[in-house]
C-alpha cells in the first residue's frame, strides 16, 4: 500500500490556509505547557532531600530513599486502600450514569423541554466544590440539616453522616454524580447526534421497539466514545479529586476519606516535606500511567482504536 506524504511546501500551504484554527489552539497549548508539562521538572525532588535554601539544583540526591520510606509507612497502605476503593466505586457507579442520562434525554420528543432539562442537569458542574460541600454539610447536619429533621420527625435519632466512616463513600459518590454526570452527558449526546438517522428508520421498519433501537442502534453508535471515556477514567483511577475530598473531610472520617491528594497536601504543604510529597505524587502518576496503558491495550484487543 502506497502512502502519499505531502511535500513540505504543500504542508506549509495547508498550515497557512488553516492558520486561524491553529491560532485558536495556542491558548490551550500554552496552558498545558505551563501547568502540566513544566511542573514535571519538579518530579526530580522525589529523588532528593529538597532544601528551600539550596533549591532543586543544590539539594542533595538520595536516590530511592523517599520511596523506601513511603512503602514502609502504615499510613501509605491505608491511603492506597482508600484511593483504590473510592476510585473503583466511582468508576462502577458514576461512569454509567451519564450514558443512561444521555439515552433518556435523547428519547425526549419535545426539543424545548429537552434543552431545559439538559440545562438543569449540567448546571451543577459550574458550581464549585466549596459551595457543593457547604450544601452537603447543611443538608446532612445533625442539628439543622433537612435530612436529619425528617428523620427526627419520623421518630428517629439524628445521624452525623459526615462523621461516620460507613456513610462517607456514599456521600462522595452521590455528590460526584450530581456535579459531574450532567456535563458528561454533553459528550454522549454529541456522539448520538452523529448516528445516521437512516439506521433508526430501518430499525423502526423492521419492527424494533424503542428499547431495541437504543440497544441495537444507539449504544453501538456511541461505543467508541464510551471506550475512550472509559480509558480516560481508568487512567485517572488513582485520582479522586482534591477539592471534593478536602471539603468533605474531617477528623471523624479521616480513616476512609484520606486519599493520595489530601495525603500529599498534608505531608507536602502543611508539614513542609516536599520531597516526600513528590514521591507520593510520582507513585500515583506511575500507577495511573500503567493502568491507562493496560486498558488501552485491552481496548485494542477488543477491536477499538484506543487512545494511542
Amino acid at each position: 500500500m502506497t502512502v502519499n506524504v505531502p511535500s513540505p511546501a504543500r504542508r506549509r500551504k495547508r498550515i497557512w490556509a488553516n492558520r486561524y484554527l491553529y491560532m485558536l489552539l495556542v491558548p490551550c497549548v500554552v496552558y498545558f505547557m505551563v501547568f502540566s508539562y513544566a511542573p514535571m521538572f519538579g518530579l526530580v525532588t522525589a529523588f532528593q532531600e529538597f532544601k528551600y535554601s539550596k533549591g532543586i539544583w543544590g539539594s542533595p540526591w538520595v536516590g530511592f530513599d523517599q520511596f523506601r520510606y513511603l512503602f514502609g509507612l502504615k499510613d501509605f497502605y491505608r491511603v492506597l486502600g482508600n484511593s483504590i476503593t473510592l476510585s473503583v466505586l466511582r468508576l462502577l457507579l458514576c461512569f454509567p450514569v451519564p450514558i443512561i442520562l444521555s439515552l433518556m434525554l435523547n428519547e425526549i420528543p419535545f426539543p424545548r423541554y429537552k434543552r431545559v432539562t439538559q440545562t438543569f442537569i449540567y448546571l451543577p458542574y459550574f458550581i464549585s466544590w466549596v459551595i457543593i460541600g457547604g450544601i452537603m454539610v447543611n443538608l446532612l447536619s445533625p442539628t439543622w440539616g433537612i435530612i436529619n429533621m425528617v428523620i427526627k420527625s419520623l421518630g428517629g435519632e439524628a445521624v452525623f453522616f459526615l462523621g461516620k466512616d460507613r456513610y462517607f463513600r456514599g456521600i462522595a459518590i452521590i455528590s460526584h454524580i450530581w456535579k459531574q454526570a450532567g456535563w458528561d452527558t454533553i459528550i454522549y449526546l454529541a456522539a448520538i447526534t452523529a448516528i445516521n438517522p437512516d439506521l433508526y428508520e430501518a430499525a423502526t421498519i423492521d419492527g424494533a421497539s424503542r428499547l431495541k433501537r437504543v440497544w441495537h442502534v444507539t449504544l453501538p453508535g456511541i461505543r467508541s466514545t464510551i471506550v475512550i471515556l472509559l480509558l480516560l477514567s481508568v487512567g485517572g483511577l488513582m485520582s479522586n479529586g482534591f477539592e471534593q475530598m478536602r471539603i468533605l473531610q474531617n477528623g471523624s472520617n479521616l480513616q476512609v476519606s484520606d486519599v493520595f491528594e489530601t495525603y500529599t497536601y498534608r505531608i507536602g504543604l502543611v508539614n513542609g516535606r516536599l520531597s516526600f510529597a513528590s514521591a507520593v505524587g510520582f507513585f500515583n502518576s506511575v500507577v495511573g500511567f500503567v493502568l491507562l496503558t493496560c486498558a488501552n491495550f485491552i481496548a485494542k484487543l477488543c477491536g477499538e482504536e484506543g487512545l494511542f
